[in-house]
């Protein structure tokens, strides 16, 4: 057995040997070794795209379908390229894996800078957001969501594009604020994940309303909400200068490419179902010093105390909704910590039991 490792250069890395191999209904190895002499496919595990025949090849060789069963197309974006030693290479049956950067296959990109808060990480995440290439011609989007360099989450969809909108979005980012399962393979259902959903969900809506139209679709022109002022009027949300990943790695400042001098950047959301109570206060003091209160001002006055009572209420909920999330998911992971060691001992005894029958 020890031959099988002598080919390890410098004798350090690791290798891994597949035996023992099952077979399926068909009399088929579980894994393919035949389609692809550089690859290893799970045999018949080829996802079918149900789209129009013009489409259907490009929707099957798109990186986002194909990792599902091919693991050279799996590994080659498991870590981010630029963040690995030089010296690392993965090698899949003889042959190197390519280390692949999704956001080299998505156009018209923006970068977006989100702080989490409460998640016990001030560090902000920044999230690069773009079109794939083969727009609108792909069912695809999501995003990838990586965890201290390690792909957690691929192509992870936080919308349902329903009539076409938010098709072909995809964006990538390095999230350590939140927590992944034992497996690597999803993150654990905590208050932090779910805030990074609803703003990685606003930021495809907004991504979509602002350059749907430069993949042939028609640009929406958006209502505002009663009693709001024109967005013209408002000062912008963002005042910085939008930041780009350079490769995924340092942020750096960045112009948009396809607009020239236009700098992109999307703005932050103000936060959700809340109104500032500050604001709304001091606009309502320079009123009634500026101006004599009518009963008009009276009622409006009136209506604003009212909002600030009932957004106080709406935050308490929330403080207590959040909190017995958290206890929540507290006991789910213990649940299942439980039913892990059960299996274990349920595999003992299995094992046990088998080797008293075969002593009989």
């Amino acid at each position: 057995m020890g031959a099988y490792f002598d080919d390890i250069e410098n004798h350090h890395g690791t290798k891994i040997i597949i035996f023992n191999l099952w077979f399926n209904d068909d009399e088929n190895l579980e894994l393919d070794f035949d389609t692809d002499p550089q690859d290893i496919l799970i045999a018949g595990d080829v996802k079918k795209i149900d789209t129009v025949p013009a489409r259907k090849r490009v929707n099957e060789q798109q990186l986002a379908n194909r990792l599902h069963h091919s693991l050279r197309d799996y590994l080659s974006i498991l870590y981010l390229w630029d963040r690995v030693p030089n010296s690392f290479r993965i090698i899949l049956r003889g042959q190197v894996v390519k280390f692949r950067n999704i956001a080299d296959d998505l156009t018209d990109h923006a970068f977006v800078k989100y702080r989490p808060h409460g998640g016990g990480l001030e560090e902000a995440i920044f999230v690069t957001i773009g079109f794939l290439k083969e727009a609108p011609d792909v069912d695809i989007h999501g995003f990838n969501v990586y965890h201290k360099n390690r792909l957690i989450l691929p192509f992870w969809p936080v919308v349902s594009f329903k009539g076409n909108r938010g098709r072909g979005i995809v964006g990538v980012l390095q999230a350590d604020n939140v927590q992944p399962t034992h497996n690597k393979q999803d993150f654990e259902r905590t208050s932090p994940f779910q805030k990074l959903e609803l703003r990685l969900k606003d930021m495809t809506w907004e991504y979509w309303d602002r350059f749907s139209h430069k993949i042939g679709y028609q640009k929406r022109k958006r209502r505002n909400p009663v009693g709001l002022p024109n967005p013209s009027m408002k000062k912008p949300l963002v005042t910085e200068k939008p930041v780009a990943l350079d490769n995924c790695s340092s942020p750096v400042p960045i112009s948009n490419a396809q607009d020239g001098s236009e700098q992109t950047s999307l703005t932050k959301r103000k936060t959700r179902g809340f109104t500032d109570h500050h604001e709304m206060k001091r606009q309502a003091v320079e009123k009634n010093v500026q101006t004599t209160a009518s009963p008009a001002d009276q009622m409006v006055d009136q209506e604003i105390v009212n909002l600030l009572e009932f957004n106080k209420q709406l935050n308490a909920d929330c403080f207590a909704f959040e909190k017995m999330e958290e206890e929540l998911n507290l006991e789910v992971t213990q649940l299942r910590s439980r039913l892990e060691e059960a299996k274990l001992e349920y595999n003992r005894l299995l094992d046990e039991a088998i080797d008293l029958k075969c002593l009989d």
